[in-house]
Parts: C-alpha cells; structure tokens; sequence
C-alpha cells in the first residue's frame, strides 16, 4: 500500500512537471526580449542580428529588441547576459570570437562561455577569403607558399586588429604552411585594405561579402576561401584545403545563447523558432547575398560545438602571442 502510494505520488509530481513546463513555454514571452549584440550598429554582425530579430520577435508575438553593447571584442555584451536574469528575456548575439576566442585571447575574462550560458541555436556561418595584392607575383595559394619560403619575414597579411578572425586566420595560415609572414595590425579592415590596395601590405583575409566587388575589379586577387565548401559568391576559388592546406578550416559562426539557467521549456521553444525562420527560402537567400549559409543547430550541437572551436582556438591564440586585457 506505501509502496503505491509513493508510486502515485512521483507520478503525480512528474505530472505536475510536465504541465508546469508547457505553461511556461505557452506563455513565453509575454513582453519585448532584449537581444544583445556585442558590436556596434551598421556592421556586418548587426544586420545580421537586426534581421533575425525581427523575425523572431514575429514568431513570437512580442517585441525582440536589439540592444549594440560593442566593446572589448564583444566581451562586455556577453557578460553583461551572463550576468542577466535567466527568465529568457535577455538574449546574446554570440558569434565565434565572443565564445570560442576570447576565452584565451582575454586575460582577464569576466564570464565562462560553457557555464555561463544555455546555447539555443546557430543562427549563420560565413568564412574568410585570402586576397592578395595584384603585384604580388602569385596566382594560386601553392604559389604564395612557395613565395613566402622563399622570402622568410619579408610578406606581410594585415587585420582588423589583434585577436580578430582575419588575425587568427593569418596566424593559422602561416602555422599551416610552415612560413614566416609578419602580422601588420589595424584598427579595423577598413584600413587595412587600403593599405593592401596600395600595395603596403602583401594580403589579407577578409570577409567574403566585402570582397566581391574588389575581387570582381580586379583590384586584389583572390586565392582561396577559408572554410570547407566553396562559397556560391566565389565559385571558382578554391578552399584553403583543396588548394594544399589539409585540415585549415575558419568558418565563422552565429547564434543566440541565453543565460545559465534558462528553463529548458524557454529555451525549446527559442530553437523551434529559430529553426523554422532559418528554414525559410526568404533567409537562405538573404544569408548568402552576405556571403554567408542559414544555419540551425540543437542547444547540445551548439554547446559541444563552442566546446571544439573553443579547443581549436587556444593554440593558435597562444602561438600568436595575442594577448588583451
């Protein structure tokens, strides 16, 4: 008879459960959602931001406002959501620099990326493209190699500044390759390219999108893309892989993640929604206009992939001496 009764009991508590959690998921939201980005409006990852937000927040029934907390390589936005009630109404923007490099690029890290966070879902990933000065007397990435051994630290690659994405890139290309290439550092790509343009520097990587038109001008030459498929914008430059590097691989990656905590039902019904709009034709297309692919991925996807891209990081971080505080 007590074994019954126990038995009833934790199956009514179960019960309880169940419902109590498909009550919070109905519910959810029943005001605006913060979304905060963790770089300045009118760059590349806040349209990017902006645009899912703005489906979200009509999938949702409610407002998803977009709040830019730029600075320190996104690290202030992020901590500032670690640190926010885990009710799903504060949401980060994370991309792969906020989550899977500042972790050894930052000294002095105010939030852990795996236990201050619940992932939800990718939201896009794009890749870098190696493009060279047109003087520079190379055509492929063989020959850029071969160049490069050939005149140890006289080749230069700039960046958007210590510990970008073009930064690591260029790092993980020369410890590839086994050359040395001096690292020229801006702030930010904008000037870096006019130095490459004018023949100040020797190569860059940069984003996809902000390369086509240069490319298509003949302005610079374009020599490989640094993810593991082609891009539908450059279809005729190969990946780093195909062109000789086995295994160099920088896909650059978006999502939204919520704070530590947040309730599964909340954060279930974040990555339905997500899901579903990156589904759509609408974005699929608007995701490669800016050189990048719709993506979605389960919570335990997202966190086991911050986990591998967080270990593939930290040894190129430390190899190229990149430090901040």
């Amino acid at each position: 008879m007590k074994l019954t009764y126990c038995f009833t009991a934790a199956f009514a508590a179960s019960c309880l459960l169940a419902l109590s959690a498909n009550a919070q998921e109905s519910s959810y939201p029943t005001r605006p959602v913060n979304f905060v980005v963790p770089f300045s409006a009118g760059g590349p990852t806040d349209a990017m931001a902006r645009i899912l937000a703005q489906k979200l927040g009509e999938r949702l029934g409610q407002q998803v406002v977009v709040d830019n907390r730029g600075g320190a390589g996104g690290s202030i936005a992020a901590e500032l959501v670690a640190r926010s009630k885990a009710d799903g109404y504060t949401l980060l923007f994370g991309t792969t620099g906020t989550m899977a490099i500042n972790p050894s690029l930052y000294a002095k890290l105010r939030y852990d990326p795996i236990k201050d966070f619940a992932p939800i879902s990718l939201m896009a990933t794009t890749m870098n493209v190696l493009v060279v000065n047109p003087k520079l007397p190379v055509k492929t990435l063989s020959d850029l190699v071969k160049l490069a051994k050939a005149k140890p630290d006289e080749l230069t690659y700039g960046s958007a500044g210590n510990g970008s994405s073009n930064h690591l890139s260029g790092e993980l290309f020369r410890t590839s390759a086994d050359i040395q290439i001096n690292h020229i550092p801006y702030k930010g790509s904008a000037p870096a390219l006019v130095d490459l343009l004018a023949g100040r520097i020797s190569m860059m990587f940069d984003t996809i999108a902000q390369q086509t038109q240069n490319i298509s001008a003949g302005k610079v030459t374009a020599l490989a893309v640094t993810g593991p498929k082609r891009s539908p914008l450059l279809p005729d430059v190969p990946t780093a892989q195909q062109a000789g590097l086995d295994d160099f691989d920088v896909t650059i990656w978006y999502g939204v993640l919520a704070p530590h905590g947040t309730p599964d039902a909340i954060v279930n019904r974040l990555h339905r929604e997500i899901a579903a709009i990156m589904a759509t034709e609408d974005m699929k297309a608007r995701m490669q206009r800016d050189g990048a692919a719709a993506q979605s991925t389960t919570p335990a996807e997202f966190t086991d992939l911050i986990k591998t891209d967080t270990a593939k990081w930290t040894p190129v971080v430390k190899n190229s001496g990149a430090s901040l505080n």
